[in-house]
Protein backbone atom coordinates (compact mmCIF):
# COMPACT_ATOMS: atom_id res chain seq x y z
CA UNK A 1 0.00 0.00 0.00
CA UNK A 2 1.28 3.14 -0.88
CA UNK A 3 1.99 5.97 1.44
CA UNK A 4 -0.88 8.42 0.16
CA UNK A 5 -3.51 5.27 0.66
CA UNK A 6 -2.58 4.43 4.07
CA UNK A 7 -2.73 8.12 4.66
CA UNK A 8 -6.19 8.22 2.98
CA UNK A 9 -6.78 5.27 5.20
CA UNK A 10 -5.78 6.83 8.32
CA UNK A 11 -7.52 9.77 7.62
CA UNK A 12 -11.24 8.27 7.08
CA UNK A 13 -10.99 6.34 10.04
CA UNK A 14 -10.46 9.18 12.06
CA UNK A 15 -13.02 10.77 10.53
CA UNK A 16 -15.74 7.43 10.03
CA UNK A 17 -19.05 8.21 12.54
CA UNK A 18 -18.69 6.21 16.07
CA UNK A 19 -21.21 5.48 18.03
CA UNK A 20 -22.05 4.83 21.51
CA UNK A 21 -24.71 3.79 24.07
CA UNK A 22 -25.39 7.36 26.77
CA UNK A 23 -27.78 8.31 29.43
CA UNK A 24 -28.46 11.62 31.33
CA UNK A 25 -31.36 12.50 33.45
CA UNK A 26 -33.81 14.99 32.54
CA UNK A 27 -36.68 16.23 34.68
CA UNK A 28 -35.70 13.44 37.38
CA UNK A 29 -35.87 10.73 34.50
CA UNK A 30 -33.58 8.47 33.10
CA UNK A 31 -33.16 9.06 29.25
CA UNK A 32 -30.92 6.69 27.43
CA UNK A 33 -29.54 8.14 24.64
CA UNK A 34 -27.19 7.05 21.32
CA UNK A 35 -24.55 9.94 20.77
CA UNK A 36 -23.23 9.37 16.92
CA UNK A 37 -20.82 11.95 16.18
CA UNK A 38 -19.47 12.41 12.94
CA UNK A 39 -17.89 14.99 11.02
CA UNK A 40 -20.58 17.23 11.07
CA UNK A 41 -20.47 21.00 12.31
CA UNK A 42 -24.12 21.46 13.83
CA UNK A 43 -25.51 19.54 16.75
CA UNK A 44 -28.72 17.80 16.28
CA UNK A 45 -31.53 15.27 18.26
CA UNK A 46 -34.00 12.85 17.25
CA UNK A 47 -36.69 10.91 18.53
CA UNK A 48 -38.23 8.31 17.04
CA UNK A 49 -39.90 4.77 17.65
CA UNK A 50 -36.42 3.19 17.93
CA UNK A 51 -35.65 6.04 20.63
CA UNK A 52 -32.90 9.14 21.36
CA UNK A 53 -30.33 10.29 18.79
CA UNK A 54 -27.71 12.87 19.03
CA UNK A 55 -25.61 13.94 16.46
CA UNK A 56 -22.93 15.78 17.40
CA UNK A 57 -19.31 16.98 15.37
CA UNK A 58 -16.44 14.47 16.14
CA UNK A 59 -14.54 15.96 18.83
CA UNK A 60 -17.60 17.51 20.67
CA UNK A 61 -16.66 17.96 24.44
CA UNK A 62 -19.17 16.03 26.44
CA UNK A 63 -19.95 19.07 28.94
CA UNK A 64 -21.31 20.59 25.27
CA UNK A 65 -23.28 17.70 24.29
CA UNK A 66 -25.28 17.56 28.01
CA UNK A 67 -25.73 21.14 28.24
CA UNK A 68 -27.30 21.12 24.69
CA UNK A 69 -29.57 18.16 25.37
CA UNK A 70 -30.46 20.31 28.59
CA UNK A 71 -31.80 23.09 26.56
CA UNK A 72 -33.75 20.95 24.31
CA UNK A 73 -35.40 19.06 27.79
CA UNK A 74 -39.21 19.57 27.84
CA UNK A 75 -39.42 18.77 23.91
CA UNK A 76 -37.77 15.84 24.31
CA UNK A 77 -39.61 14.68 27.13
CA UNK A 78 -42.82 15.22 25.26
CA UNK A 79 -41.56 13.47 22.30
CA UNK A 80 -40.76 10.38 24.57
CA UNK A 81 -44.24 10.87 26.38
CA UNK A 82 -45.96 10.80 23.12
CA UNK A 83 -43.97 7.59 21.83
CA UNK A 84 -45.04 5.86 24.89
CA UNK A 85 -48.54 6.45 24.08
CA UNK A 86 -49.05 5.97 20.46
CA UNK A 87 -50.87 2.52 19.98
CA UNK A 88 -48.52 -1.11 19.24
CA UNK A 89 -48.26 -1.62 16.10
CA UNK A 90 -49.94 -4.35 14.72
CA UNK A 91 -48.66 -6.44 11.74
CA UNK A 92 -50.27 -6.95 8.49
CA UNK A 93 -51.98 -9.92 8.32
CA UNK A 94 -51.42 -11.23 4.48
CA UNK A 95 -54.40 -13.76 5.05
CA UNK A 96 -56.86 -14.23 1.53
CA UNK A 97 -58.96 -11.09 1.34
CA UNK A 98 -56.61 -8.84 3.25
CA UNK A 99 -56.52 -4.98 2.40
CA UNK A 100 -54.04 -2.63 1.70
CA UNK A 101 -53.18 0.81 -0.03
CA UNK A 102 -51.85 0.88 -3.66
CA UNK A 103 -50.97 4.48 -5.32
CA UNK A 104 -53.96 5.60 -2.52
CA UNK A 105 -56.49 3.23 -3.32
CA UNK A 106 -57.53 0.32 -1.80
CA UNK A 107 -55.99 -3.46 -3.03
CA UNK A 108 -56.83 -6.65 -1.90
CA UNK A 109 -54.80 -9.89 -1.48
CA UNK A 110 -56.35 -12.68 -2.98
CA UNK A 111 -54.63 -16.13 -2.37
CA UNK A 112 -56.46 -18.04 -5.11
CA UNK A 113 -54.14 -17.92 -7.83
CA UNK A 114 -53.53 -20.74 -10.27
CA UNK A 115 -50.06 -22.28 -11.00
CA UNK A 116 -46.95 -20.17 -9.67
CA UNK A 117 -48.15 -16.87 -11.46
CA UNK A 118 -48.24 -13.47 -9.57
CA UNK A 119 -50.98 -11.22 -11.27
CA UNK A 120 -52.23 -8.10 -10.28
CA UNK A 121 -55.81 -7.48 -11.63
CA UNK A 122 -59.30 -5.84 -11.18
CA UNK A 123 -61.66 -8.03 -9.74
CA UNK A 124 -65.63 -7.60 -10.94
CA UNK A 125 -66.42 -5.56 -7.78
CA UNK A 126 -63.93 -2.89 -9.16
CA UNK A 127 -61.67 -3.20 -6.18
CA UNK A 128 -57.59 -4.03 -7.40
CA UNK A 129 -56.33 -7.30 -6.74
CA UNK A 130 -53.02 -9.05 -6.49
CA UNK A 131 -53.12 -12.46 -6.95
CA UNK A 132 -50.77 -15.04 -4.93
CA UNK A 133 -50.74 -19.18 -6.48
CA UNK A 134 -52.39 -21.16 -3.81
CA UNK A 135 -49.55 -22.92 -2.73
CA UNK A 136 -47.47 -19.54 -1.31
CA UNK A 137 -45.89 -20.69 1.83
CA UNK A 138 -44.56 -17.18 2.79
CA UNK A 139 -47.13 -14.56 1.87
CA UNK A 140 -46.19 -11.60 3.37
CA UNK A 141 -42.88 -11.93 1.50
CA UNK A 142 -44.54 -12.84 -1.73
CA UNK A 143 -46.25 -10.00 -1.44
CA UNK A 144 -43.28 -7.38 -0.18
CA UNK A 145 -41.74 -8.74 -3.74
CA UNK A 146 -44.69 -7.64 -5.76
CA UNK A 147 -45.19 -4.44 -3.97
CA UNK A 148 -41.23 -3.96 -4.86
CA UNK A 149 -41.92 -4.94 -8.61
CA UNK A 150 -44.70 -2.80 -9.11
CA UNK A 151 -42.52 0.64 -7.54
CA UNK A 152 -39.56 -0.80 -9.69
CA UNK A 153 -41.67 -0.71 -12.86
CA UNK A 154 -43.44 2.62 -12.21
CA UNK A 155 -40.88 4.82 -10.33
CA UNK A 156 -38.70 5.47 -13.54
CA UNK A 157 -41.14 7.08 -15.45
CA UNK A 158 -41.91 9.17 -12.76
CA UNK A 159 -38.25 10.37 -12.74
CA UNK A 160 -37.98 10.80 -16.29
CA UNK A 161 -41.07 13.13 -16.26
CA UNK A 162 -39.54 15.27 -13.33
CA UNK A 163 -35.93 15.11 -15.14
CA UNK A 164 -37.70 16.13 -18.28
CA UNK A 165 -39.23 19.36 -16.45
CA UNK A 166 -35.90 20.83 -15.06
CA UNK A 167 -33.78 19.86 -18.20
CA UNK A 168 -31.41 17.19 -16.96
CA UNK A 169 -30.43 13.85 -17.71
CA UNK A 170 -32.13 10.89 -15.92
CA UNK A 171 -30.16 9.10 -13.46
CA UNK A 172 -30.50 5.17 -12.39
CA UNK A 173 -33.51 4.69 -10.69
CA UNK A 174 -33.37 2.20 -7.74
CA UNK A 175 -35.30 0.80 -4.64
CA UNK A 176 -34.75 1.68 -0.88
CA UNK A 177 -35.35 0.12 2.17
CA UNK A 178 -33.82 3.11 4.26
CA UNK A 179 -35.29 3.18 8.02
CA UNK A 180 -36.41 6.79 8.27
CA UNK A 181 -35.84 8.37 4.51
CA UNK A 182 -38.09 8.16 1.46
CA UNK A 183 -35.47 8.96 -0.96
CA UNK A 184 -31.61 9.95 -1.87
CA UNK A 185 -29.90 10.94 -4.66
CA UNK A 186 -26.13 10.87 -5.71
CA UNK A 187 -24.52 12.09 -8.34
CA UNK A 188 -22.67 8.65 -8.98
CA UNK A 189 -25.20 6.45 -7.47
CA UNK A 190 -28.84 7.90 -9.18
CA UNK A 191 -31.84 8.18 -7.50
CA UNK A 192 -33.13 5.92 -4.87
CA UNK A 193 -36.62 5.67 -3.67
CA UNK A 194 -38.25 3.84 -0.73
CA UNK A 195 -40.54 0.87 -2.06
CA UNK A 196 -43.20 1.81 0.52
CA UNK A 197 -44.20 4.68 -1.38
CA UNK A 198 -46.26 2.66 -3.47
CA UNK A 199 -48.79 2.59 -1.26
CA UNK A 200 -49.08 6.56 -1.59
CA UNK A 201 -51.64 8.78 -3.57
CA UNK A 202 -49.29 9.46 -6.98
CA UNK A 203 -49.31 12.70 -5.82
CA UNK A 204 -47.27 11.87 -2.55
CA UNK A 205 -45.02 10.17 -4.78
CA UNK A 206 -44.58 12.67 -7.24
CA UNK A 207 -43.48 15.01 -4.78
CA UNK A 208 -40.88 12.85 -3.05
CA UNK A 209 -39.78 12.32 -6.86
CA UNK A 210 -38.72 16.20 -7.47
CA UNK A 211 -37.48 16.52 -4.21
CA UNK A 212 -34.76 14.32 -5.26
CA UNK A 213 -34.71 14.96 -8.86
CA UNK A 214 -34.08 18.97 -7.44
CA UNK A 215 -31.04 17.68 -5.44
CA UNK A 216 -29.84 16.85 -9.37
CA UNK A 217 -29.19 20.48 -9.30
CA UNK A 218 -28.76 21.47 -6.02
CA UNK A 219 -26.82 18.39 -3.89
CA UNK A 220 -27.86 20.27 -0.36
CA UNK A 221 -31.10 21.90 1.16
CA UNK A 222 -30.70 25.81 0.84
CA UNK A 223 -33.02 28.42 -0.23
CA UNK A 224 -31.36 27.71 -3.91
CA UNK A 225 -32.82 24.01 -3.74
CA UNK A 226 -36.28 24.43 -2.32
CA UNK A 227 -36.87 27.15 -5.03
CA UNK A 228 -36.21 24.13 -7.34
CA UNK A 229 -38.63 22.10 -5.79
CA UNK A 230 -40.95 24.75 -5.78
CA UNK A 231 -40.26 24.94 -9.74
CA UNK A 232 -41.49 21.01 -10.23
CA UNK A 233 -43.76 20.58 -7.76
CA UNK A 234 -45.56 24.17 -6.43
CA UNK A 235 -47.47 22.55 -3.65
CA UNK A 236 -44.54 20.92 -1.97
CA UNK A 237 -45.41 22.14 1.53
CA UNK A 238 -48.61 20.62 1.85
CA UNK A 239 -47.65 17.14 0.25
CA UNK A 240 -44.55 17.76 2.90
CA UNK A 241 -47.25 17.43 5.20
CA UNK A 242 -49.42 15.00 4.27
CA UNK A 243 -46.25 12.74 3.70
CA UNK A 244 -45.62 12.97 7.14
CA UNK A 245 -49.66 12.12 8.00
CA UNK A 246 -49.25 8.83 5.87
CA UNK A 247 -46.18 7.48 7.15
CA UNK A 248 -47.58 6.28 10.06
CA UNK A 249 -50.78 4.47 9.01
CA UNK A 250 -48.84 2.49 6.07
CA UNK A 251 -48.84 -1.27 6.71
CA UNK A 252 -46.38 -2.84 8.69
CA UNK A 253 -45.64 -5.77 5.92
CA UNK A 254 -41.86 -6.76 6.35
CA UNK A 255 -39.38 -6.43 9.24
CA UNK A 256 -38.08 -2.66 10.10
CA UNK A 257 -41.69 -1.21 9.12
CA UNK A 258 -42.73 -0.41 12.38
CA UNK A 259 -40.81 2.81 12.33
CA UNK A 260 -42.58 5.46 10.47
CA UNK A 261 -40.34 7.36 7.65
CA UNK A 262 -40.06 10.97 8.84
CA UNK A 263 -37.32 12.65 6.12
CA UNK A 264 -37.11 13.13 2.46
CA UNK A 265 -33.68 12.49 2.26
Amino acid sequence: MGGAQLIGRLLRRRTAPREEACETVLGGRRVRYTLRRSARRTLALQVDARGVKVAVPLHCPAAEVERFIATHTQWLLDKLDALAARPAVVPFKAVDGAEFPLLGRPCRLNLGGSGRAVRWRVAPDGIDELLLPVATVDTAAALERALRRRALAWYPGRVAEYCHRLGVPVPTVRLSSARTRWGSCSRHSGIRLHWRLIHLAPALVDYVVAHEVAHLAEMNHSPRFWSVVESLYPDWRAARRQLREAAATLPVIAAGDETAITEED
